[in-house]
């Protein structure tokens, strides 16, 4: 069998359905590969006990023909924004180091029950609001291709994690594209799903249904096999997207036929200069399409400028919504409290008005894409940044405009609901990943991973392996 570290997530459940490898075996390999990383921020807390445990059950499992499902003892992560019973969340923040949940998120225990075996958790910046991961206390994420530029955020230590090939797959989650932005640092697929796709049960703690969680993985195969472990709704959900008829992993591998694309380069949410090789991805993936038999079409951004307001109002709100722990106040970071303050500054009408309107627009934007399978856009407007780039604890706002200007598509699918994949398709010069982005109809990922993985094979990214881990 090849090392442990080369396998993707389906060739290392393949692996353990063939007997050739173990999930200990797995388990003992991803541990010792955090524990070589660990200067690159990939996890804040590390379950070895834990997961050598449930290891060794899933292996007798197996042995008595009684394994869960395809995944079952394959190991993964799980971020840090997330409630683990028993096991240290902190949700990025100083203020809650020393948090211990006594129950655990619905996404953790779909994780469990389809017998993946967490390793531990993964760094977020504070609450999973920055698109950078500089958590206090610990290292920040660092992208594998180069460990002095960041992994993005927030699923920055997902992304790091699954980059380095500690993981295969690592469970993130994404409002205003968390999943998406450390994807293209880090050379990975990173699918956010539809609204409703994936429970956020018990916690409910988005009401306006920006955020949903989800995955990185190194190819369209593993994410939709992650998708299919995640996806379903749970009783007491608000609401859901209707079930597929057959599981993604299944319709990942259908033909799509030829597909009508709109593609835009216009920055939506911030005035900006894209980086070359950005829009050299962009046009590579537009010709690779365009060679699979799909047909492109330029538009306008289907979201007006004024979208932006009040979205930032929504977020704002959010991030005021956020408990603090009494007396933990002085612990928030500097840009956790500038936007908790201006949250904090909208009365309960002006947040209800600004979330009809931020409805109202995703019903103009849906409208205006109706008539297309999918939309084509970069997913990053710069290559991989040096750490500390965008951050700004002195001047918040700067730090906060920054980071629109970073990622001038990514909320806008977040705001429509649309399901979204950043796929790796181009390698700057100095060799830095750059990703692209596909945005599909609202409950449509079965056409979103079907011409992904066309993309996939056209494009042949899944052996690329950063260079600081080639020959280690």
């Amino acid at each position: 069998m090849a090392d442990a570290a080369d396998l993707t997530l389906l060739e290392q459940a393949a692996a353990l359905a063939e007997g050739s490898t173990t999930s200990l075996a797995l388990t003992t390999a991803a541990l010792e590969r955090a524990e070589r990383y660990a200067g690159w921020g990939a996890f804040t807390t590390l379950t070895p006990e834990k997961a050598l445990t449930e290891a060794r059950a899933a292996d007798r499992a197996r042995e008595r023909g009684d394994h869960r499902g395809p995944l079952h003892g394959v190991p993964t992560a799980v971020k840090d924004l997330n409630l683990t019973a028993g096991i240290r969340t902190t949700f990025g923040s100083a203020a809650y180091a020393d948090f211990v949940p006594e129950h655990s998120d619905e996404v953790v225990l779909r994780l469990e029950r389809a017998g993946l075996v967490s390793i531990g958790k993964t760094s977020t910046p504070e609450f999973g609001s920055p698109c950078y991961t500089e958590p206090e206390g610990g290292p920040p994420a660092v992208t594998p291709w180069d460990p002095t530029r960041m992994a993005g955020g927030s699923s920055g230590g997902a992304a790091t994690a699954v980059a380095a090939r500690i993981v295969a797959a690592a469970q993130g989650s994404d409002g205003g594209g968390s999943i998406r932005i450390p994807a293209s640092c880090c050379g990975l697929v990173g699918l956010k799903p539809s609204r409703g796709r994936i429970s956020s049960s018990p916690s409910y703690g988005d009401p306006i249904g920006l955020g949903t969680a989800g995955a990185l993985t190194r190819t369209v195969a593993d994410a939709a096999a992650m998708l299919d472990v995640l996806a379903g709704p749970a009783v007491g959900d608000p609401y859901w997207a209707a079930p597929p008829p057959e599981p993604f992993a299944a319709l990942t591998r259908r033909d799509p036929g030829g597909l009508r694309i709109a593609r835009f380069a216009t920055p939506l949410i911030a005035e900006t200069d894209v980086h070359p090789a950005c829009l050299r991805a962009y046009e590579e993936a537009s010709g690779l399409l365009a060679g699979l038999g799909h047909d492109l079409v330029d538009i306008e951004p289907p979201l007006p400028p004024d979208a932006v307001a009040d979205f930032e109002t929504c977020w704002a709100v959010l991030t005021a919504l956020t408990p603090v722990p009494p007396g933990r106040e002085h612990a928030i970071r500097p840009l956790t409290r500038w936007l908790a303050d201006r949250g904090r500054a909208v009365s309960g009408p002006e947040f209800g008005l600004a979330i009809g309107a931020l409805r109202r627009h995703a019903a103009v934007a849906l409208r205006r894409l109706a008539g297309y399978d999918l939309v084509l856009t970069p997913t990053l407007a710069d290559v991989p940044l040096p750490v500390g780039a965008l951050r700004d604890d002195d001047d918040p706002a700067a730090d906060f405009e920054a980071q629109k200007r970073f990622t001038p598509w990514t909320s806008a699918w977040n705001v429509t609901g649309m399901p979204a994949i950043s796929l790796p398709i181009h390698l700057s010069e100095e060799g830095l990943p750059i990703g692209v982005m596909l945005g599909a109809r609202p409950g449509e990922e079965g056409v979103l991973l079907a011409a992904a993985a066309g993309l996939e094979d056209a494009a042949d990214w899944a052996d690329r392996v950063p260079p600081t881990i080639a020959d280690r």
